[in-house]
């Protein structure tokens, strides 16, 4: 089957679940960009006595997730569908809220630990997917994200004793 080039793409893996494993994808993919946003967001506006190492632990986090973003985001394309990458694309299909106003900093890193436990249930609910496929490195890339992340919010949890 041909992809919007009009070149046919013959990874191995069916035309069908190419678009399902995409459109699995195309959620990490929200969720991975809405957890970024969210800790970028708190990266500018955290304050009390735990500013500095808060400040930079978000920094390296949202650095990391934006590298994540890229990854997600070409691996939709490698298997030819176009990746999500609006606003109202990403409200719609994540499944992190946003949060506005004057948050604390201790709810910043409970909203942090959430944010990462969803991303690893939706990569969870898209291993399936990729498995049927026999989509390996779909596959693989979501193993290496649910490492990461839950790493992530084991050290989040551990700043809250």
């Amino acid at each position: 089957m041909k992809n919007m080039t009009g070149i046919p793409i013959d990874i191995g893996i069916e035309e069908q679940a190419r678009q399902d494993v995409a459109a699995s994808l195309s959620k990490v993919l929200a969720d991975t960009y809405t957890l970024y946003l969210k800790t970028h967001n708190f990266h500018w506006n955290v304050i009390g006595p735990m500013f500095q190492t808060l400040h930079l632990m978000f920094e390296t986090h949202y650095n990391e997730l934006w590298q994540a973003v890229d990854l997600i985001a070409e691996r939709i394309r490698a298997l030819g569908a176009f990746a999500p990458g609006t606003y109202s694309e990403y409200a719609r299909l994540s499944s992190i809220k946003e949060e506005s106003g004057n948050v604390q900093a201790e709810q910043m890193i409970k909203s942090l630990v959430s944010g990462h436990e969803a991303v690893i249930r939706t990569c969870r609910q898209a291993f399936p997917v990729a498995d049927k496929a026999q989509d390996q490195v779909t596959i693989d890339l979501l193993t290496q994200r649910m490492q990461i992340h839950e790493k992530t919010a084991w050290m989040l949890r551990s700043l809250l004793g």
